[in-house]
C-alpha cells in the first residue's frame, strides 16, 4: 500500500512542487491549504500534470478541530509542513500576524499529530534563521537566532519548539529543511511562483516586468559590500528542492530525534547578475531602478549543503540558467 503524506501549504509554490515529487516517488499526498497565498486552480493543474485526482482539503490548520478530523480520516506516515506566511518585507509591516500565524499553525499541527500518533515531521524553515555576521557559506552547525525580520524570527522560534519537543519525547522524528532561494518551475508551467500582488521574490518580480504587468523592477540597495553592490543569494531550482524533501522522507533518524539540512547550491548570484542572465536567455530587456534597502535584507546568503550531499545523497541538478529556460518556455516570453 502506498504511504500517505499530509502536506500543509500544498497548493503553494514549494508545496505544489513537493506534491509532484511525492507522486513521482509513489507516495499519496494529502494537501491542506487555505489559499492565503495561492490559487484554487493549482489543484486542477496538479491533477492535470499527474493525470489523477488529488486528495485536498481547504483548511486553515490553526482550526485544530477540523484538522483532527482529517488526521482521523487519513492514517499517514508523515507530515511535510510548508504552510505559513513567507514575505520578509510584509513581516516587517505586520509582525504580530506573522508570529501568530506561523507559530500557532505549527502548534496546532503538532497537537493533532501527537493525538493521532504521527511523529514524523519535515518542517520548511529558512536561511533567514542564520546570523549574518559569521563565515560564509553557512553550515547547519552555524550560529542562529539573530534574525533580521519577523518572518525569520517565526522560523527560528518554530525550530526551537521542535528541538524542545524532540528532547522531551523520543518518539518524535523531526527534519528541518533550511531553504535558501527557490526559483524556477515545473516545465509544464501549470504551477509556478505566482504570489498575489507585487512579488517579494526576485524572479517572479522580473517575470511580471517581462510580461509588462509591472513597469520596472525595484532593486533594493546598490551599495552592499558585494561585487556589484547588490545582494547575493543562493538560488536553487524548486524541483531540486522538492526532491530534497523526498530524500528526507526516505532517510531515517537512527541516533538523533532531529536533523537539520541546508538546501542550496553553494553558489551565489547578485541581483544584477540574475537580471542579466534573464535578459540574455529571453532577449527581453528588464528595466529597473535602484530603491532603498529593504529592512531585514542581508547582504549575502550562501549555503553549505555538504550535509545533504553526504547523508541524503542529494545534489542539485539544475542551475540558474535552467530555471530561466523553464520560465521562458512556460510563460511564452
Amino acid at each position: 500500500m502506498k504511504k500517505k503524506i499530509i502536506i500543509t501549504g500544498g497548493a503553494g509554490y514549494i508545496g505544489s512542487h513537493c506534491v509532484l515529487s511525492l507522486v513521482k516517488n509513489d507516495y499519496v499526498p494529502i494537501i491542506l491549504d487555505n489559499f492565503s497565498n495561492s490559487c484554487p486552480s493549482i489543484i486542477k493543474n496538479l491533477e492535470s500534470i499527474i493525470n489523477k485526482k488529488i486528495i485536498f482539503y481547504k483548511l486553515d490548520i490553526k482550526n485544530t478541530k477540523k484538522l483532527k478530523l482529517i488526521f482521523k480520516r487519513h492514517k499517514c506516515q508523515a507530515v511535510i509542513h510548508c504552510a505559513g506566511y513567507k514575505s520578509v518585507k510584509e513581516s516587517n509591516r505586520i509582525p504580530i500576524a506573522y508570529l501568530e500565524n506561523n507559530i500557532q499553525s505549527t502548534l496546532s499541527l503538532l497537537e493533532c499529530m501527537k493525538e493521532h500518533k504521527i511523529y514524523e515531521l519535515i518542517f520548511s524553515s529558512s536561511a533567514t534563521v542564520y546570523n549574518q555576521d559569521q563565515k560564509l557559506p553557512w553550515k547547519e552547525t552555524g550560529q542562529i537566532g539573530k534574525t533580521t525580520n519577523p518572518y525569520g524570527t517565526s522560523k527560528y522560534i518554530i525550530e526551537r519548539i521542535l528541538i524542545d519537543i524532540g528532547k522531551s519525547d523520543p518518539k518524535w522524528n523531526f527534519k528541518i529543511a533550511r531553504y535558501f532561494n527557490p526559483i524556477g518551475n515545473h516545465p509544464s508551467g501549470l504551477i509556478r511562483d505566482n504570489s498575489k500582488g507585487i512579488p517579494n521574490n526576485l524572479m517572479p518580480y522580473i517575470v511580471k516586468v517581462a510580461q509588462k504587468k509591472l513597469p520596472y523592477l525595484n532593486v533594493y540597495g546598490k551599495n552592499y559590500s558585494t561585487r556589484d553592490g547588490t545582494c547575493i543569494r543562493d538560488f536553487i531550482h524548486v524541483t531540486d528542492l522538492a526532491e530534497g524533501h523526498i530524500a528526507m522522507l526516505k532517510k531515517k533518524n537512527h541516533k538523533k530525534r532531529l536533523e537539520i539540512y541546508n538546501f542550496g547550491t553553494g553558489k551565489g548570484s547578485t541581483v544584477l547578475e540574475v537580471i542579466k542572465a534573464f535578459e540574455k536567455e529571453t532577449g527581453i530587456h528588464i528595466p529597473f531602478r535602484f530603491a532603498k534597502r529593504r529592512k531585514g535584507d542581508v547582504p549575502i546568503s550562501l549555503s553549505s549543503s555538504k550535509k545533504a550531499f553526504k547523508k541524503l545523497f542529494w545534489k542539485p541538478k539544475l542551475n540558474l540558467n535552467q530555471a530561466i529556460i523553464d520560465i521562458k518556455a512556460t510563460l511564452n516570453l
